[in-house]
């Protein structure tokens, strides 16, 4: 038991303002495999309503296919995503302005929040980048050792101060919005595990291979 909470510490102490995370997590861990849903063209609209504190995103602004990613950062099937689908995708589709990808925080525990908060503090030119180590790093800092410790240690190496990072996942304004984020994905948009995809829409569900996420895609994008 003792073990656990020590597992749960961010920092050098818990995080009270965390605790309250505990009150909206969802049970699953992820979602293995795909499975979509038939596109709702109205749900575009909707799922452009972004939290407080507004959306980063990848990829041109006038691009005929956006993406909605709803993601944890210690779901083990989203790392895998991006580790082995994402970089074909970004490459073939959001860097040739024929995608805009939107990634929106999901946590499922208090080490996933404050993960994505750290990622957010970087700024926007930086959040996908912290996204990218995060994830590459999942089984090191997520499960071993204490992931406060090891988020720290990773701020650290990518220019926070000791200081900055405490304030970072201390900051209410952050709390508030991912919480926000994940309770209009799961209230509104019926997100039940991770990773959850929107393509123009049409709700996708697991970490898909590259063929099969492209199919999705093409199914959206002009004929060249």
């Amino acid at each position: 038991m003792e073990q656990n909470k020590r597992n749960l510490m961010i920092g050098g102490g818990a995080l009270l303002v965390l605790v309250l995370v505990v009150f909206w997590y969802l049970n699953s861990n992820g979602t293995p495999a795909g499975a979509a849903a038939t596109a709702d063209p109205a749900a575009t609209d909707v799922l452009s309503v972004a939290g407080p504190m507004g959306d980063y995103a990848l990829g041109a602004e006038d691009a005929p296919v956006t993406v909605y990613e709803y993601a944890s950062l210690t779901c083990n099937h989203c790392a895998a995503f991006h580790l082995q689908s994402f970089p074909e995708i970004k490459e073939k589709y959001i860097e040739t302005g024929k995608v805009r990808w939107v990634i929106r925080a999901f946590p499922f525990d208090p080490a996933a929040t404050a993960a994505v908060m750290l990622a957010r503090c970087s700024g926007e030119s930086r959040y996908y980048k912290f996204l990218d180590v995060l994830f590459e790093q999942q089984v090191q800092w997520a499960f071993q050792g204490n992931p406060g410790e090891n988020l720290k240690a990773i701020a650290k190496q990518g220019g926070f101060s000791g200081e900055a990072y405490e304030s970072c996942i201390k900051d209410e304004e952050i709390f508030a919005h991912v919480r926000d984020v994940q309770t209009r994905g799961q209230e509104v948009h019926g997100v039940r595990s991770t990773p959850s995809f929107f393509v123009n829409g049409e709700k996708v569900e697991g970490a898909m291979p590259f063929a099969e996420f492209e199919e999705v895609l093409l199914k959206y994008l002009p004929e060249s």
